[in-house]
């Protein structure tokens, strides 16, 4: 079963209360964003192996948080998932992105 829609309902919820959430699946074309949004994709599908077999199959999704605010509490939220690691940040066109890997 594809957890991917699991993988947004979750996302959703790390929005702040009074926050409209805004969460794309892989970047939408050049409109249409509206900050603060976290935008997810596929990353990686990585395995694990036993008598060499695969035995268990993850999914890696790479998930950008994107804020006009440095300290955002939005991107706090995603960096407490289960299974969520901090990448990096950087700065673009004067948004903060932070970047994660989400492993499901």
């Amino acid at each position: 079963m594809d957890p991917r829609p699991k993988i947004h309902k979750m996302l959703k919820s790390c929005f702040p209360c009074g926050i409209t959430p805004h969460v794309y699946h892989q970047r939408p074309g050049k409109t249409g964003l509206v900050y603060p949004c976290i935008i997810y994709r596929l990353n990686d599908i990585p395995a694990e192996y036993a008598n060499n077999e695969k035995y268990i199959v993850h999914r890696e999704y790479q998930v950008t948080v994107i804020d006009e605010d440095p300290d955002s509490k939005l991107r706090e939220n995603v960096a407490y998932l289960r299974c969520c690691r901090f990448n990096r940040s950087y700065v673009s066109e004067g948004l903060n992105h932070f970047v994660f890997t989400l492993t499901y």
